[in-house]
């Protein structure tokens, strides 16, 4: 056992030899020395290396093993440091003295006016300008506020130890804060001319300056005002306050309506009936007259002070109506021109009487009740590229068949429905024809999508007349030969091409002529009678002769009918309407038109 002052105690056994003379060492621990941590400034922290219970703020005492120490001081404002120290031991207290280096600089923020608030990163420090105001190393957002004035804000990037002088800040007066209201709400408002927007309002406004303040509704006599607003944050005592009363203007409506006994509704509310004269509000208004079994009226109307608007109204029958909204969709976006067209039964074939009879025109009545739309036009060259880019007409016998305004032609029946099924769903209709791996496989005959023209409807569009006993039997009329240049047909100009042609009849055209080109018939159709032959809807069968309603033709066959002649036809069997062909391929001389149900 071995005691000595300043170390631990030492109990330790010892192996005794036979040897005379032996010596016998003995190492004593010094005992953990008190170490006494005084820091410039008071409160920084010190933690021990390797004790994290030895932990605490300046000045800090700490219980250390004798020897080589280490501890890190810090301070939130000061540069952190690490020291290193001998550690005596032996239970004596010593001093370890450490003086951190500042992290800041003093920053002088002169400003006119002086005694301006001054904020670091948004958080305000207690200084007013000019300072100076200490600011930590780093990037830091200087901004300075005065009641009354615009905040000026700034990017400093500090250096510790690195004093820093701004240069000279002149704070501008804030803008005034103006509350705008109106009676009715609602109203626009302009500054100096300039729209700012709708009551109720908050606005900012130059406080050097004078206002021209403008509230304008509709209906409403405007008003102005002139102000200068000062300035100031919101609730202070330079925010402003305007509200308009806007005097409501009044304007006369004389309203006649046919029938005289229908009922006037303004905005919802019976007003009686509509005949004579009511002084509004100029605001819009909606006017609605109506009477059972009619189809109602309505508008928006803005009376005019000082003016009495006349409003004339007809009522329209429910069939009036609905012929009208019909007649609004005319225009496909390929530019085809749609005729609403209203038919009643027709009679086709012909006698077996009427000379160039063939056998497949058996007499028969198409009985149709479906309102359609057909167009004015046969399908352009120009049109059908818009499908098939590459398709060409090509010519005959070296004469262009292929212009942009001429029909597309060499246009089998397949690909004429496929271009029917693609311009309805361009335009956003349900196609009518089925198509299935490049093929039509069949039709949904409520679709309202395009589509060829049936049979019947083509017939009927071709022959029928107001008011006549019997259908027209050519375009032109009941004989040979046609007018001068009513339409295109195998003329004497055709005659080095085909081997049959109308004589003394010359339509200035020896292949297809444009579009158009010729007058329209009695329903506004162009071409029906000649200029290329056409493709329809329908199968190729011979009628049985029993009444037809709303036929599309049989369900299946081999070919499809073509009907009318072309700028290739010139004989009495040919150019007659009731003419009927078949085919499944195009030809030079064959083309198509559009047609689609109405509803």
């Amino acid at each position: 056992r071995a005691d000595a002052a300043g170390y631990h105690p030492l109990e330790q056994d010892i192996q005794v030899s036979t040897e005379r003379n032996q010596t016998i060492v003995v190492e004593m621990t010094k005992l953990p020395g008190r170490v006494l941590f005084e820091v410039d400034p008071v409160g920084a922290v010190v933690e021990v290396a390797g004790d994290r219970e030895q932990r605490g703020e300046a000045p800090f005492e700490a219980t250390m093993a004798a020897g080589s120490q280490a501890a890190f001081v810090s301070h939130p404002r000061y540069q952190g440091t690490a020291v290193e120290f001998q550690v005596e031991g032996m239970d004596r207290l010593q001093t370890v003295a450490v003086a951190l280096v500042p992290n800041w600089a003093d920053v002088l923020v002169p400003t006119q006016p002086t005694g301006a608030d001054v904020l670091i990163d948004d958080e305000p420090v207690g200084v007013a300008t000019p300072g100076p105001v200490p600011i930590l190393a780093g990037e830091h957002r200087l901004s300075v506020r005065l009641a009354g004035h615009k905040t000026w804000t700034d990017i400093l990037h500090i250096k510790a130890g690195q004093d820093v002088v701004l240069p000279a800040i002149v704070l501008e007066k804030a803008d005034g804060i103006v509350t705008i209201d109106s009676t009715p709400p609602g109203a626009s408002i302009t500054v100096n001319g300039a729209y700012r927007g709708l009551t109720p309002l908050e606005i900012t406004l130059n406080p050097t300056r004078r206002h021209q303040i403008r509230a304008l509704k509709v209906g409403h006599a405007p008003q102005q005002r002139t102000l200068e607003a000062g300035s100031g944050a919101a609730g202070s005592s330079s925010e402003r306050r305007i509200a308009f009363i806007l005097k409501a203007l009044q304007g006369d409506l004389a309203i006649q309506t046919q029938p005289g006994d229908a009922e006037l509704w303004i905005d919802g509310q019976r007003r009686g009936t509509a005949v004579g004269t009511v002084s509004l509000a100029a605001v819009p208004h909606e006017i609605e007259i109506k009477k059972e079994g009619y189809a109602s009226y309505r508008k928006t109307v803005v009376p005019q002070p000082g003016l009495v608007q006349e409003l004339k109204v007809r009522l329209l029958t429910l069939e009036e109506a609905r012929m009208e909204a019909l007649r609004r969709v005319r225009t496909t976006s390929a530019g085809h021109e749609l005729v609403l067209l209203s038919p009643s039964p027709i009679r086709m074939g012909s006698s077996r009487r009427e000379p160039g009879r063939r056998a497949n025109e058996k007499l028969h009545t198409a009985n149709l009740t479906r309102l359609f739309y057909l167009s004015r036009h046969e399908v352009t060259n120009g049109q059908f590229r818009a499908f098939a880019k590459d398709h060409s007409s090509g010519d005959f016998q070296n004469i262009d068949l292929d212009q942009d305004q001429q029909p597309a032609v060499r246009v089998s029946w397949t690909q004429a429905a496929q271009y029917c099924n693609w311009l309805s769903r361009k335009d956003g209709l349900r196609p009518f024809y089925r198509e299935e791996h490049g093929k039509i496989s069949g039709f949904d005959a409520d679709a309202l999508g395009y589509r060829l023209p049936t049979e019947a409807e083509w017939a009927w569009s071709a022959r029928h007349v107001e008011e006549a006993e019997t259908p027209l039997r050519y375009a032109w009329g009941e004989k040979l030969p046609p007018p001068d240049r009513h339409g295109n047909y195998a003329d004497r100009s055709a005659s080095h091409l085909v081997a049959r042609i109308v004589f003394d009849y010359n339509d200035n055209h020896i292949v297809s002529a444009p579009v158009g080109t010729f007058p329209a018939n009695a329903k506004g159709i162009h071409d029906l009678g000649g200029n290329v032959a056409e493709w329809v809807h329908d199968y190729y069968a011979i009628p049985s002769g029993a009444e037809l309603l709303n036929a599309l033709g049989p369900k299946e066959g081999e070919y499809h009918v073509i009907r009318g002649a072309s700028w290739q036809k010139g004989t009495v069997s040919d150019m007659r309407l009731s003419f009927r062909d078949y085919g499944t391929e195009g030809r030079h001389d064959l083309g198509f038109r559009i047609a689609r149900f109405a509803e």
